[in-house]
């Protein structure tokens, strides 16, 4: 079984997808969208780490997510 789990704020939200990983553990895989309007920003990346719970995977992966939301609303990168 993998959990996800998402939060939306605004018009932002992140959504995170677990897996086992290949050497043990789990992954996860983040998906932030910012929909504005009619238009759309989607953009998805796999945390750096693995993870020994699926749990720790998705708060983790959530946490990463909303870090990424606000250094890009700061103009901290652009994409």
């Amino acid at each position: 079984m993998t959990l996800n789990g998402n939060i939306n704020a605004a018009s932002w939200s992140v959504a995170v997808d677990t897996a086992p990983a290949p050497q043990g553990g789990f992954s996860c895989q983040i998906h932030v969208t910012h929909t504005n309007g009619d238009a759309q920003f989607t953009h998805t990346f796999t945390h750096h780490r693995t993870f020994e719970s699926e749990t720790a995977a998705v708060l983790e992966g959530l946490r990463e997510g909303m870090v990424w939301v606000e250094l890009k609303s700061r103009h901290a990168f652009n994409l």
